[in-house]
């Protein structure tokens, strides 16, 4: 180190690019600030896009500034599908996909949040989040490179479409535009509609000019998306959740200064809070402006036409447990107080 910087200037610069790589010493780090650059795919204004510029902000002020997060918000740096290999690689340092992409990554076991209707509210989700089922999922992923920080809400799920969605019957035959998941792909075989995976920056084109007729979103999403521009109607079934994890490269995170890291962990804890508070704040928010503009339909199923959306997807419980693993689920159901068999 000390022969490196008597030598001249350039093997100082050529350090200080990479301390911003996965697993690369922390040289010079009192001269330049350690760069965490953090990808996304939604807009800053949703709750995870919050969530984002919160945690920069307390990640400066609780180092005093020995790191910087940028955030890249809306897919500008990388798209749903480009994002994982980027994160492996060391291209960006954090990350906070939506729990269906560890799936592909080979962790099938996070699809047990794709599974419809498997939380009723928030509570019992939370159950799951910041409790032990939650805490063992992540370290699924640590061979794969990537350590889990947190899990951020988004909000439960609601569907839209260019007609009316009431009874069961309505959502048959319909293309609806889905993240990549089996879990939701088998979710929407079972309404009889036809799955297509589609990048969500790329879900307001497909709609827009008929690739697909309907998809699946919290409000927020929907919303900051523009999709009421696009989808006439939208009912309030709350069949599913959307969450997200945030993440790191493992290399990365292993190679901060013990203190740096204590002290990022600080910032991820604010983080995680502000977020899962103003979640459905924004939620609420969201659906109150897609009523405003008046562009699309908002409907609340009967509790008669809920319980029979919900006869029809819960069996694809049991369709994808030998994919998830079945000691998952029921690890879900007993946490939560969840019978399939009392519908």
């Amino acid at each position: 180190m000390r022969e490196s910087i008597k030598v001249g200037r350039r093997p100082v610069l050529a350090a200080l690019s990479l301390a911003g790589l996965a697993g690369a010493p922390f040289i010079a780090r009192a001269q330049s600030p350690i760069v965490i650059k953090f990808s996304h795919v939604v807009a800053h204004d949703t709750p995870k896009g919050k969530g984002s510029e919160f945690f920069a902000r307390k990640a400066e002020e609780l180092t005093g500034g020995k790191v910087k997060v940028e955030v890249y918000a809306n897919s500008a740096l990388y798209k749903d599908k480009e994002e994982m290999e980027a994160l492996q690689l060391g291209s960006v340092q954090m990350l906070a996909p939506s729990l269906a992409k560890f799936g592909p990554l080979g962790a099938k076991e996070f699809e047990v949040f794709d599974l419809p209707y498997i939380f009723d509210n928030r509570d019992e989700l939370h159950k799951i989040t910041t409790g032990p089922v939650g805490a063992r999922l992540f370290t699924r992923l640590e061979p794969r490179g990537v350590k889990g920080l947190a899990y951020w809400d988004n909000g439960f799920k609601v569907f839209s479409a260019n007609r009316p969605l009431h009874g069961v019957a309505d959502y048959k035959g319909l293309k609806y535009r889905i993240q990549s998941s089996k879990v939701i792909e088998e979710q929407i075989r079972a309404l009889g509609g036809i799955p297509q995976v589609i990048a969500f920056g790329e879900t307001y084109q497909a709609l827009q000019t008929g690739v697909v007729d309907a998809t699946e979103n919290p409000p927020s999403n929907f919303y900051t998306q523009k999709m009421h521009e696009v989808q006439k109607h939208l009912s309030m079934t709350h069949h599913g959740y959307l969450g997200y994890a945030v993440i790191t490269n493992k290399k990365f995170w292993d190679g901060l200064p013990a203190d740096v890291r204590g002290q990022l962990e600080d910032a991820m804890r604010q983080a995680t809070a502000y977020a899962n508070q103003i979640a459905q704040d924004e939620n609420d928010r969201a659906l109150a402006e897609v009523k405003k503009s008046g562009k699309t339909e908002i409907y609340t199923p009967t509790a008669e036409e809920r319980a029979a959306l919900k006869k029809a997807l819960v069996p694809v419980h049991e369709k994808m447990a030998s994919r998830i693993g079945k000691d998952t689920i029921q690890e879900v159901y007993k946490a939560t107080g969840f019978d399939p068999t009392k519908l």
